[in-house]
């Protein structure tokens, strides 16, 4: 049974590669940070009690700014493949916060580079790398665009990017860079802007908003579907040689399409609901990201799934449902406190 270390495991990302190396027969082993709050409820659904015979997804405790806790798991587990999704992943929240997100964005997969060499590990290394490293290179941007980072956690992901290519080039360390642009889901984190519209789509037709407040609407993403990206990022550490590759749906979107999208699917006017705060427009603003996959198509075959409209239908759906089940719940208590004892 292969051994895959995930880090960023309750994140979006790391719940959906955890249920794909599941299926494939992997033990799976995780990071996650101690936290007072639970902020596992993306991977309850696939855990056990490691008590019982038979489990196998495994919690350890460790972060990526400490390399002590880094270097125990890594010495405990000895992974055959290791994915670095943990980062502060949040833009806007970079400019805020830049040396904490270079800490954990940047140093972090310094510090998992170091533990790999120094343990002498064989472990196949995963980086997620971002179509942020791009900022203002004009698209459509490949595995040969150059990086024109505009925010700290872009700047970030482009030192972990190239500390990955110098431990692969220098100590023969099998890593490859997953440079993949905006993938989003229903398990997308609440501040992101995509999962800010969909919840307000189902706030709005549920009674329980009136406005939405976004920031730039004439920004372009590629957007992809969160689910085929970590397909991605298992084929590329199956190949025979490790490298680094571009993955998106080659298509661009503004948010104000997203958002038109969102808002009509629900059977509303966006324009009724949309107010612009200045607040949410970043210090340097990346205008268009768009991908040019074909080499990932070309090497292994890597094509997307899901569409822009069924990806943002999909979102909407699950907003929608979510919020119900919550109103819902809150009916049901209301009834239960008006019985008499």
């Amino acid at each position: 049974m292969p051994k895959a270390l995930i880090t960023g495991i309750t994140g979006q990302d790391g719940s959906y590669l955890a249920e794909f190396l599941m299926e494939k027969g992997y033990e799976i082993h995780g990071l996650k940070r101690r936290s007072s709050s639970l902020n596992t409820d993306r991977v309850d659904h696939l855990y056990e009690d490691f008590h019982e015979s038979g489990a196998r997804l495994f919690l350890h405790y460790a972060d990526l700014t400490d390399a002590s806790s880094l270097y125990a798991v890594l010495a405990e587990i000895q992974p055959d493949e290791i994915y670095n999704l943990g980062a502060q992943s949040h833009v806007r929240v970079s400019f805020d916060n830049p040396v904490y997100t270079s800490d954990v964005t940047g140093m972090g997969t310094v510090r998992l580079l170091e533990a790999i060499r120094r343990l002498g590990l064989r472990s196949r290394f995963y980086q997620a790398s971002s179509s942020e490293m791009f900022g203002s290179t004009p698209p459509p941007q490949s595995e040969v665009s150059p990086f024109h980072p505009r925010s700290p956690y872009a700047c970030a992901k482009v030192f972990a990017h190239q500390a990955t290519v110098n431990y692969r080039e220098s100590y023969g360390i099998a890593g490859s860079c997953g440079i993949l642009f905006n993938h989003e889901s229903p398990r997308r984190g609440e501040t992101f802007v995509t999962r800010k519209i969909t919840r307000a789509v189902a706030r709005v037709k549920l009674g329980c908003e009136n406005a939405l407040y976004l920031g730039n609407l004439d920004a372009e993403r590629d957007w992809g579907f969160a689910g085929d990206y970590v397909r991605a990022m298992w084929v590329m550490l199956q190949q025979e040689t490790p490298g680094d590759y571009v993955i998106g749906t080659g298509e661009s979107h503004s948010v104000r399409e997203f958002v038109e999208t969102a808002f009509a699917y629900a059977g509303l006017d966006w324009k009724e609901y949309v107010r612009i705060d200045p607040r949410y427009f970043r210090p340097a603003e990346v205008n268009a990201l768009r991908a040019d996959a074909s080499q990932a198509r070309r090497v292994f075959g890597w094509e997307p799934r899901v569409g822009f409209q069924e990806l943002v239908r999909m979102m909407v759906d699950a907003d929608l449902a979510d919020l119900q089940r919550t109103l819902a719940g809150g009916m049901d208590a209301l009834r239960a406190k008006a019985v008499p004892a």
